[in-house]
């Protein structure tokens, strides 16, 4: 049946009368007038209860295998005869993975080895590269058993052999005969410069003999004086490479109280001298200078009074030298207490 001519006619007037230029609102569809609008602005439908539960969204439980099974798929994993495959990966894939990394580490291997090549062709191994400050020697002292102390009963043999053999060990590189054969005589009251030598050449080192110590040398005294309530000790200056001490005068060594009664130390005698002498200045390091002896200084406390406990300090002193830092108690000086009995 065909449309009416009504309806037909009134859908040719629709038509005219819009106006040009705007879109069409309607569609005519089977003879029904349905807007665009309407459709693109439905509105939602409410959620269903059913939306609403989230339960059925989770994921479920894998079933449990049994140990059989758990064993096959590790054997399966391990190698799939259908696929060729060895942990899931094949003969190909493990090629590239392996060629990968033996480039990658080749490269960081070969990148860390230029860096090392270049650092120790840039630095010298006789002396430091970069100088610009040097800090003032500090000073170390010998026995060194329980932290800065001395604590001893002059009666008592098993309260200060541990000193005196600690005293034995550390003067056993100044033996006479070990100077006279690896070290030279030098003169007094001048450096021993030996800077126009190749940089590689092997230094000198002058002679600091074991029985210039005197009294402290443990040779006619093997206790160091300990058996009789004097005891002796040893300091030396730190070895700072190349270091000229004193600025060209030698460097004197004084010590006294810090702490306690002062008349309370006695008579105080040095050996050999109370400098360090400049002969064994500078020092050009271990690779060049192989046998160099630090020169030491003895110091003997004659008259040091028996239970009064007192603090002694020793100082440098000289042209540069640094004996009262606030941060280092080291630098230039050494502290230690001194109880002695009878």
């Amino acid at each position: 049946m065909e449309p009416s001519s009504t309806e037909g006619g009134a859908e040719d007037t629709l038509l005219k009368n819009h106006p040009p230029g705007l879109p069409h609102k309607v569609i005519l569809k089977h003879g029904q007038e349905l807007e665009e609008e309407q459709e693109e602005l439905a509105e939602h439908k409410p959620l269903e209860q059913e939306d609403l539960n989230f339960e059925k969204w989770k994921r479920r439980p894998l079933p449990k295998r049994t140990l059989h099974q758990k064993i096959e798929a590790i054997k399966t994993y391990l190698w799939n005869a259908e696929t060729k495959e060895f942990m899931g990966r094949s003969g190909k894939s493990w090629g590239l993975i392996l060629l990968f990394y033996a480039a990658l580490y080749t490269f960081l291997a070969a990148m860390f080895g230029g860096c090392m090549f270049c650092l120790m062709w840039s630095i010298s191994p006789y002396h430091p590269t970069y100088n610009d400050r040097v800090m003032p020697p500090g000073m170390t002292m010998a026995p060194y058993l329980e932290a800065h102390e001395i604590a001893f009963n002059a009666s008592d043999r098993k309260s200060w052999k541990k000193y005196a053999r600690s005293m034995d060990e550390y003067l056993k590189p100044y033996n006479d005969g070990v100077q006279e054969k690896k070290n030279i005589r030098c003169t007094q009251d001048r450096y021993f410069m030996q800077d126009d030598l190749e940089e590689s050449a092997e230094r000198k080192a002058c002679q600091f003999k074991r029985s210039w110590l005197g009294e402290c040398s443990g040779l006619q005294d093997p206790h160091y004086g300990y058996s009789q309530g004097r005891p002796c000790i040893l300091l030396r200056m730190n070895r700072i490479l190349g270091y000229l001490p004193g600025q060209g005068n030698a460097v004197n060594v004084t010590c006294g109280v810090k702490k306690g009664p002062p008349e309370a130390l006695g008579e105080i005698q040095f050996f050999p001298k109370s400098i360090f002498e400049m002969m064994y200045y500078p020092y050009y390091g271990k690779l060049r200078q192989t046998n160099y002896s630090a020169p030491v200084m003895a110091v003997r406390f004659a008259g040091v009074q028996y239970d009064s406990h007192i603090v002694v300090q020793c100082k440098l002193h000289g042209k540069g030298i640094i004996n009262d830092s606030p941060t280092d108690r080291n630098l230039g000086r050494v502290s230690f207490s001194l109880d002695i009995g009878a």
